[in-house]
């Protein structure tokens, strides 16, 4: 009876939870491949600042999304991400030659990853935001002092 639970146990869960893992596996695989090439084979100069943030596969291998972040003005991380997008063949035929451990190599969508430069974006307003209100907390910096000679009513007035 115990044989045939562990049987159970390895046919009904280890399945179904193998197939998650081997998606990370092969997202963290290909982003390290792609990078690698964008750093050393790529000539396009429009790559040179761009880096893969992400890799969202589907579930059946077939495509990728791969999410891209590029410094420099907007123009150029679109360019950047055209760049990729025209040099989709030559990556995927590259990957075919690098990755023994998959049968076929996924369709690749590339996308623009504004991610980080939302999250620049909302640092400075959260610094905007708190710079106006230490200015707020301490509004006694902008009145003059109370006089020492006067009373302890502050008109000038003796108790």
């Amino acid at each position: 009876m115990r044989g045939a639970d562990r049987k159970e146990r390895w046919t009904g869960i280890e399945v179904g939870n193998n197939r998650p893992n081997r998606l990370a596996r092969v997202s963290a695989q290909l982003q390290d491949e792609i990078a690698t090439m964008m750093r050393a084979d790529i000539k396009d100069p429009r790559v040179r600042m761009a880096t893969v943030t992400g890799i969202k596969l589907s579930p059946d291998l077939h495509s990728a999304r791969v999410m891209v972040s590029a410094v420099g003005t907007q123009a150029e991380r679109h360019g950047a991400v055209s760049a990729l997008r025209h040099a989709e063949g030559y990556i995927r035929g590259e990957l075919r030659d690098r990755l023994e451990n998959l049968k076929t190599i996924p369709h690749m969508i590339f996308e623009l990853d504004e991610s980080i430069e939302y999250s620049i974006h909302i640092n400075s307003v959260l610094k905007t935001l708190e710079a106006h209100q230490q200015d707020s907390d301490h509004p006694g910096d902008t009145e003059p002092a109370p006089d020492e000679t006067q009373g302890k009513t502050g008109t000038g007035e003796e108790l």
